[in-house]
């Protein structure tokens, strides 16, 4: 076996898990700063292109979410767990088997946006110019979107090696393109065209581009210990199905969530366009979360995959609590300030009272159960190095049902209006979490 994969099956699990997340959730920080730039620079163009981009915002994260949270998940679940049983060969094969399922993956989505696509984002309340800038930044972001999803794929295969530097480096480097290419597309800078917020979707497919061709370059470098060799270009339904037994359950928890940012999407518009627009700069920040949450689940999709391909279970399961009380307790605390001082940052956005009251409710109510949002998400990626994927289905099912349902009864039934909502999207984020927590603790893995 490879002295690194040793190492990364025996040393101990907490400075291991710190060492290797810090580089991604750096990396994953920088990159969730350009969510937070875009809209800045949106936000000079109006509240209607906010409400735009908070109509188009559901189908970029689940673009993100699919390519890197569950194929790139589980590509590097499957890497790591041939890397702990010792088998360097079958993970050379698999980046091939990922790179196809990519291509498949952006496709799907392509088609399905092109044939209900503008119907669904009048569904979510879309209406007149925000409605034509909502579709016309999905549409051009998901005609590139086999760079975007190759970004999350080739970031997955070094994770699953344990090499989180180089990936998150790269990342770096195309945010650091990324933010400033955004903001002079949106607003037209530098004898850029005005693109307005289709400017933001071309900035994305740019750096995607930028960051997998680095990447996928250090792959034919032959001190990579997994190399992209034109000898392991060799298709086979074992391959493909030790992705996708990860992959498709997987992809469930994002559409799922995808599916109750949708809902509530849907319910905040019925209160008018500036609700919707302070909607979507409190779920941009929620979204910051996730690059946070991601190092850390990054680290331990690697490392509790290489432990279940060395059959150490129990190691698994350590690794598993204690990146998720790291997760948690920078998420939670993230939500708490962001709570406390809401004016500090909301108003950096925008300046229109009631888009700012919408903002605000929104981050006070849902920001302090940040911490089941962390807690949720670092066991979920866990549970992918496992291969185990039932419980956190089951608990984005749980999620959708009581944000959806909870939100109708107190917005509509208890008279709650707009706040009531966003309790229902708090109460349904405590659940998600607790369910896969308890799955775990239960033995799940260990069945």
């Amino acid at each position: 076996m490879d002295p690194k994969t040793q190492h990364l099956l025996t040393a101990k699990p907490l400075p291991l898990l710190l060492r290797m997340a810090a580089p991604s959730t750096l990396a994953f920080l920088v990159q969730g700063s350009v969510s937070l730039a875009e809209v800045w620079f949106i936000g000079q163009l109006g509240s209607i292109s906010l409400a735009a981009i908070a109509l188009a915002f559901p189908f970029l994260m689940l673009t993100q979410t699919l390519s890197g949270g569950a194929m790139g998940g589980a590509v590097a679940s499957a890497i790591a767990r041939a890397l702990g049983a010792g088998d360097i060969h079958r993970a050379e094969q698999l980046i091939w088997h990922a790179l196809a399922l990519g291509v498949a993956g952006a496709l799907a989505l392509l088609l399905l946006f092109g044939l209900g696509g503008q119907a669904f984002l009048r569904l979510l309340g879309g209406t007149g110019d925000a409605l034509i800038q909502a579709y016309a930044y999905t549409y051009l972001l998901l005609c590139g979107g086999f760079l975007i999803w190759s970004l999350g794929i080739t970031t997955a295969i070094f994770r699953g090696m344990g090499n989180m530097q180089l990936p998150a480096a790269a990342m770096m480097l195309g945010a650091l393109i990324q933010i400033p290419l955004s903001g002079s597309l949106i607003l037209g800078a530098f004898g850029l065209p005005k693109l307005g917020i289709t400017g933001a979707a071309v900035s994305a497919i740019v750096s995607g581009a930028l960051v997998s061709g680095i990447l996928l370059l250090q792959l034919r470098n032959r001190s990579s210990l997994v190399q992209l060799r034109l000898s392991a270009l060799v298709f086979s339904k074992a391959n493909f199905q030790d992705i996708l037994k990860v992959a498709l359950p997987a992809s469930l928890s994002p559409l799922l969530t995808v599916s109750t940012v949708l809902i509530l999407t849907a319910l905040v518009g019925t209160f008018g366009d500036a609700a919707l627009a302070g909607y979507g700069i409190g779920s941009r920040v929620e979204f910051l979360i996730i690059p946070l949450v991601f190092g850390f689940g990054a680290a331990m999709t690697s490392m509790v995959g290489m432990s279940i391909g060395a059959g150490n279970t129990a190691r698994a399961e350590r690794v598993a609590w204690i990146g998720g009380a790291c997760a948690s307790g920078i998420a939670g605390v993230l939500g708490i300030l962001l709570a406390l001082f809401p004016a500090a940052w909301i108003t950096l956005f925008t300046d229109d009272p009631a888009v700012v009251a919408s903002a605000t409710a929104y981050i006070q109510i849902v920001g302090p159960f940040f911490f089941f949002q962390g807690l949720g998400m670092s066991l979920y990626f866990a549970s992918q190095g496992a291969s185990f994927m039932l419980w956190p289905v089951v608990a984005t099912i749980s999620r959708v049902l009581l944000a959806g349902f909870g939100a109708i009864l107190l917005a509509y039934t208890l008279d709650l209006g707009l706040q009531g909502i966003y309790y229902a999207a708090a109460f349904a984020m405590m659940v998600y979490a607790l369910v896969i927590a308890f799955a775990i603790r239960l033995g799940a893995w260990r069945r």
